[in-house]
């Protein structure tokens, strides 16, 4: 005899959403599962359309976290910090994950719908350039590729004029009691950071002796953790993209996988990563 299917509502799972919210509202799915809209007959456009948008979902919560950690951080609430910090260490990882899917699509099959993307181009991505902009890495050339948008360049624009995380995790260090010179914490904010030898020797001496700098240590960590992730996004995409274009230039005009390999040796803390050298 067969058992009679379980019906969830048996157990007081409602299962009647007439002027209620149901899953579908909450997530605005109807607006999000309608939003890919290939321009070609290739089958593997869904697939590069999804992998971006979702790309985007997670940077958005990203700028979101870094946001938040960089508020705290200024008024000295640092373990909260941490924990949004760590967050968007793994929302890179799992940005990292998302090219293992889209390097199952081979040279060919891209060649299919290439053309349909015009000059469309992940280097025009916005909100990675916000995510760069906020984290420290303020080259000015790459907002001109918004500069069309009024609304994007304004974005772009107030996050120049704030201190960027490293900029707030530096007055950290000034706050406790380093030698942090003025021409450190007074720099222009719009300007690209420059490593300082003063910020290498505060965060070698949080280094020679972690116990008497927790916090400041942890937040060093924090700050190295991501930036792992981020080179590690960084080298993935530069091999996905050679191994589906090889050496063809970008559909945005770049030079891509040179211009992708010169983008690997760009440092966000410059001076975490050289202090272990002298350690």
């Amino acid at each position: 005899m067969t058992e009679k299917p379980y019906d969830p509502a048996s157990e007081g799972a409602r299962m009647q959403f007439d002027g209620r919210m149901s899953y579908t509202d909450y997530l605005g799915l109807d607006r999000i599962l309608t939003a890919q809209h290939p321009l070609s007959s290739a089958h593997d456009e869904m697939l590069f359309i999804i992998q971006h948008q979702t790309s985007e979902l997670w940077m958005r919560l990203a700028l979101h976290e870094i946001g938040a950690a960089r508020e705290l951080l200024a008024k000295g609430e640092m373990r909260p910090a941490f924990k949004m910090l760590t967050r968007v260490a793994r929302i890179f990882e799992q940005l990292n994950s998302a090219w293992d899917v889209l390097r199952t699509m081979t040279p060919s099959e891209y060649t299919r719908f290439r053309d349909a993307l015009g000059e469309s181009s992940g280097f025009q991505s916005w909100q990675y350039r916000l995510i760069e902009y906020a984290v420290g890495n303020r080259n000015l050339a790459m907002a001109r590729p918004h500069a069309h948008r009024a609304d994007l360049n304004a974005a772009l624009e107030a996050e120049l004029a704030r201190p960027s995380l490293y900029d707030v995790a530096i007055g950290c260090l000034a706050r406790a009691g380093f030698d942090i010179p003025a021409e450190v914490t007074g720099r222009d904010l719009r300007g690209a950071w420059r490593p300082h030898a003063a910020v290498e020797a505060a965060w070698r001496a949080v280094y020679a002796a972690p116990e008497a700098h927790w916090e400041l240590y942890e937040l060093a960590e924090k700050l190295v953790d991501f930036e792992d992730y981020f080179r590690r996004w960084r080298f993935n995409h530069v091999t996905t993209v050679e191994r589906i274009i090889g050496f063809k230039r970008g559909t945005g005009g770049t030079a891509g996988v040179q211009y992708l390999r010169r983008m690997l040796e760009v440092e966000l803390f410059p001076e975490l990563w050289h202090l272990r050298t002298s350690l």
